[in-house]
């Protein structure tokens, strides 16, 4: 075994124990934790069995391991990118409903008990203050 397997080994086996430890203490959860763990088995399998991809490659019709590792790796990053973009127009539209509720909220109070009421409808708090002067 190279000195890079022995390192490459023993950061895929305490990024594993890490990702352990946050499921266990609450800090993910398994749908979270469980597909890292895998990725730090399948990363730490390659790394001690270089040959066994290029085994697996060559009967998927593909002639080198590391062009496997980089196809799963751009496939990998691609449904990463899909499920941040999802969760980003989730958040977007949560917020969206949030700030309409505050500001239907707002207008049922009335806009003179609202401290940043405009003295004139319409007229923004800024300007009522630049007129203040």
């Amino acid at each position: 075994m190279s000195l890079f397997q022995i390192i490459a080994m023993s950061v895929m086996g305490l990024l594993l124990a890490l990702t352990l430890i946050a499921m266990l203490r609450g800090r993910a959860t398994r749908r979270e934790g469980l597909p890292w763990s895998l990725v730090w088995i399948a990363a730490g399998a390659a790394i001690a069995w270089p040959d066994m991809t290029t085994r697996i490659a060559r009967r998927l019709g593909i002639d080198r391991g590391s062009n496997l590792l980089l196809y799963c790796s751009v496939v990998v990053m691609l449904i990463g990118f899909l499920m941040i973009y999802a969760r980003l127009r989730r958040m977007r539209r949560e917020l969206t409903l949030i700030v309409r509720h505050l500001a239907l909220k707002d207008a049922e109070v009335g806009r003179a008990d609202h401290p940043s009421a405009a003295a004139f409808p319409g007229e923004p708090a800024a300007a009522q203050r630049d007129n203040a002067c």
